[in-house]
C-alpha cells in the first residue's frame, strides 16, 4: 500500500463525511437491489457505506488499519445499523474467498494504491460472476476554478507531487478504465461526473476545508517534512483558499472517473 496523503484529520473528515450514494456513487445506485451483499474498499468514515446498507441486503466494509475502519463502526453504531460488517483489508490481497459478493465498490481509493490494477484483479476475484465491480476517482490535473490565484495552482501542484511521491496517482479518474481493462475486464462502461462548488455556502464549506487542510493535515506535514513547502507558503495558500471562498465569483469543478465493470 502507499501512504494516505491526505490523512484523516478533522479538516479531511470534514470532507468525506460530506459524501453519499447520491452524490458520490449515483451511477451504480440504480444497479443496486435490495438482495446484494456489497463490499465497499476503503470505506473511510463511513457515510457511503451506510447509505448503501440501506439500499441492500449486507455491506462489508473494509479499511487498511483498524483506526481507519474505527470511523465507519463507529458511524454504523450511530445509526444502529445490524446489517454492516467491517474487515481490516489490503486491497492488493482481500482476504475473501472468490465469487463472495454482489457488488464490490471502491470510491477515491485506486488513487491511493500502490497497484490499481492489481487492486482491481483482487475486487474482480471476490466478485460473483455476473457481479459488478465499481470504482469512482477524482482527476486532480482537471481541476478547474475561478478566480484563477497562482496560490492554487502552486496548491496543485504541491499536492499532485506529494500524492506521487506517496506511490498513488492523483490523476486516477481519466485512468480507470485503462486499468479495468489491464485487470481482465472486457464489459466496461466508463463515465463521469463532477462535483460543482458556486454557491456561497459551497464556497465556505469546501474553501474553508482546503485552507485548514493545507495547514493542518498530513499533507501540510508532507510538505514541510519533504522541503517542498515552508510554513509561510502554506499560509498564503490558505489565505488564497479563503480568499476564492469569499469571491461572489468563486466557481470550482472538481471532475471524476467512474467504472461499472462486469465480471
Amino acid at each position: 500500500m502507499t501512504v494516505y496523503t491526505h490523512g484523516h484529520h478533522d479538516s479531511v473528515l470534514r470532507s468525506h463525511n460530506n459524501r453519499t450514494v447520491a452524490n458520490s456513487a449515483a451511477y451504480l445506485a440504480g444497479h443496486l437491489t435490495p438482495d446484494d451483499h456489497l463490499l465497499d474498499v476503503g470505506a473511510g468514515p463511513g457515510t457511503i457505506t451506510l447509505d448503501f446498507a440501506e439500499r441492500v441486503h449486507r455491506v462489508t466494509a473494509t479499511e487498511i488499519s483498524d483506526d481507519a475502519l474505527a470511523l465507519s463502526r463507529s458511524l454504523a453504531a450511530e445509526r444502529g445499523a445490524t446489517n454492516v460488517d467491517f474487515s481490516v483489508e489490503d486491497v492488493h490481497a482481500l482476504n475473501f474467498a472468490d465469487d463472495t459478493f454482489d457488488v464490490v465498490h471502491a470510491h477515491q481509493v485506486l488513487q491511493h494504491v500502490g497497484d490499481p490494477v492489481q487492486a482491481l484483479r483482487e475486487m474482480r476475484r471476490v466478485t460473483k460472476p455476473g457481479g459488478l465491480v465499481a470504482a469512482r476517482d477524482a482527476d486532480y490535473a482537471g481541476f478547474i476554478w475561478f478566480p484563477l490565484l497562482p496560490e492554487l495552482d502552486e496548491w496543485l501542484r504541491l499536492y499532485r507531487e506529494a500524492a506521487r511521491r506517496n506511490g498513488g496517482e492523483p490523476d486516477a479518474g481519466r485512468r480507470l478504465l485503462a486499468w479495468a481493462r489491464a485487470a481482465g475486464f472486457t464489459d466496461v462502461t466508463s463515465t463521469a461526473s463532477t462535483w460543482c462548488y458556486a454557491t456561497p455556502e459551497e464556497r465556505a464549506w469546501w474553501g474553508g476545508m482546503w485552507a485548514d487542510r493545507i495547514l493542518q493535515s498530513a499533507l501540510s506535514t508532507q510538505l514541510e517534512r519533504d522541503g517542498l513547502a515552508d510554513r509561510a507558503q502554506l499560509q498564503q495558500i490558505s489565505d488564497a483558499w479563503r480568499a476564492w471562498a469569499s469571491d461572489g465569483d468563486g466557481w470550482y469543478l472538481v471532475p471524476h472517473g467512474e467504472i461499472l465493470c462486469r465480471a
